[in-house]
């Protein structure tokens, strides 16, 4: 079982993940609001006191809610029994916060010493800015993720890709943690942070300065390192492509009219070098037909290429439905509602993710009575009969 006290989005994605395999997820939410993302919108669905917002929905499915004042003695006990019962906490709370509530990791430990606890901040646990808030944008910012992306200024991602990515990594680290208890016997703390999970990938573009001491810059829609890869517009539509070898160039290029032993793109290093005039050459030859004619003739030669589709595209493609990824639940006061899926599969089912049914997003403090009960139900068979 999994208490998921955090909110937002890193922390949320991180819990959903382990809750799209089949664990259960019970989200701590404050009676005064709850996740901060219950009010980030419009859009929202609903109105007065059943108004839901969309970005809630987007990192909660498969979870309960029960709201706790951890101020509040009574509640705090309740707290404290979910922490025995619990084989994961997740918490996202700047640093030092979850002391003052009383929680901290080594009396979280002392009530719970098999309890694994996930720990998510903006700019890392410990050093010299260890206690600024962690929002993504400025995580994109920060960490040089911002500073690669766009054309004539620094862009973000269009998703909070530094939450997701801390989540991810969160849950993945939550995972091995579980893995070892099975040798130790013991829970330990795992860290993660906004931060390090956009260092994190880096990837080439780091090894560029690590290595070569080069300063990447602005790289649009096209790969700093590999020509041609990237966006090109044609008669209707753009469309991508990428030669990622030798053997695709002497694919690609004839297919479009160019001598593949041209000097100045006979190796991929020389396409590079001379990348504007390469694209542009590419572009007025993409002009003079539509997308779909030039993605036949990709297809046909062999070389990878796609659309760029809008959302509205991606949910109705038959490849995304046929892997899961569009799921249907039935909200508590919304109905039946199409989300995002899970992105694992297992071999044993046809479903996305490790569970039979997705659960939809809860309402603020949904399954407040029945996580009680439940709770009780633990205590009277362990005092046993009377």
């Amino acid at each position: 079982m999994v208490l998921d006290m955090t909110r937002a989005l890193a922390g949320p994605h991180a819990a959903m993940m382990l809750g799209d395999l089949g664990a259960r997820v019970i989200k701590i939410e404050s009676p005064k609001g709850g996740d901060d993302s219950r009010g980030w919108g419009p859009p929202f669905v609903g109105e007065g006191e059943e108004r839901e917002s969309t970005y809630f929905m987007a990192a909660n499915r498969n979870k309960e809610s029960i709201t706790l004042d951890l101020k509040d003695d009574a509640d705090r006990e309740v707290m404290t029994r979910l922490v025995r019962q619990a084989d994961v906490l997740m918490e996202n709370f700047r640093v030092g916060v979850l002391d003052r509530l009383g929680f901290g990791f080594d009396r979280l430990h002392e009530i719970n010493p098999r309890l694994v606890i996930l720990s998510i901040t903006g700019f890392g646990h410990d050093g010299p800015e260890a206690t600024r808030a962690g929002y993504d944008q400025i995580a994109q910012g920060e960490a040089g993720l911002m500073s690669l992306t766009g054309t004539e200024e620094p862009t973000k991602v269009g998703v909070p890709i530094a939450d997701l990515l801390a989540g991810m990594n969160g849950a993945f680290g939550t995972v091995a943690a579980l893995y070892e208890r099975e040798r130790t016997g013991r829970g330990r703390v795992v860290r993660t942070s906004l931060i390090a999970s956009v260092v994190g990938i880096h990837a080439f573009q780091g090894t560029r300065w690590t290595v070569a001491g080069e300063v990447p810059g602005l790289s649009g829609s096209h790969h700093p390192s590999i020509a041609p890869y990237g966006l090109f517009h044609t008669a209707t539509s753009p469309i991508q492509l990428s030669c990622g070898s030798e053997s695709l160039w002497q694919k690609f290029a004839p297919a479009v009219g160019i001598d593949p032993a041209t000097p100045q793109f006979a190796t991929n290093g020389d396409r590079v070098a001379h990348r504007e005039e390469l694209i542009e050459q590419l572009e007025g030859i993409f002009a003079t037909q539509p997308a779909e004619h030039w993605l036949a003739l990709l297809d046909e030669a062999g070389v990878p290429s796609g659309k760029v589709r809008t959302l509205d595209e991606v949910y109705a493609w038959e490849q995304v439905q046929s892997q899961g990824l569009l799921i249907e639940v039935d909200h508590a006061t919304q109905g039946r509602l199409r989300l995002p899926g899970p992105v694992l599969r297992l071999d044993d089912n046809d479903y996305a993710g490790g569970r039979r049914e997705n659960i939809a997003p809860p309402t603020l403090g949904q399954h407040n009575d029945s996580i009680r009960r439940w709770l009780d139900e633990i205590d009277e068979e362990a005092a046993g009969p009377r």
